[in-house]
């Protein structure tokens, strides 16, 4: 089955850490672009980093850069999201995904950024 788990989600203070991991089965990121999403209640989902693990390229949208980092273990078939300074507004459900989406979306890790 293919498919991708999020998680690492949790409460965390403003100005925190938290690294969120997104684990595939059934794929390999070969031919695949990984792009980690969010949705904050009454919300739209929007896309807030992206990976290309063939060649490392990389996208942040303009809300996180400076403080997410994407990163990706080929051989755990692991991408990760490590976000540092985090603020109140990035509290949301995290999900990842190819980009495009290709994939259902999974049940995503919960990040809430209390003051």
């Amino acid at each position: 089955e293919v498919q991708l788990v999020e998680s690492g989600g949790g409460l965390v203070q403003a100005g925190g850490s938290l690294r969120l991991s997104c684990a595939a089965s059934g794929f390999t990121f070969d031919d695949y672009s990984i792009g980690w999403f969010r949705q904050a209640p009454g919300k739209e989902r929007e896309g807030v980093s992206c990976i290309t693990p063939s060649d490392g390229s990389t996208y942040y949208a303009d809300s996180v850069k400076g403080r997410f980092t994407i990163s990706v273990d080929n051989a755990k078939n692991t991408v990760y999201l490590q976000m540092y300074n985090l603020k109140l507004e990035d509290t949301a459900v995290y999900y990842c995904n190819t980009a495009p989406v290709t994939l259902p979306w999974g049940q995503g890790t919960q990040v809430t950024v209390s003051s």
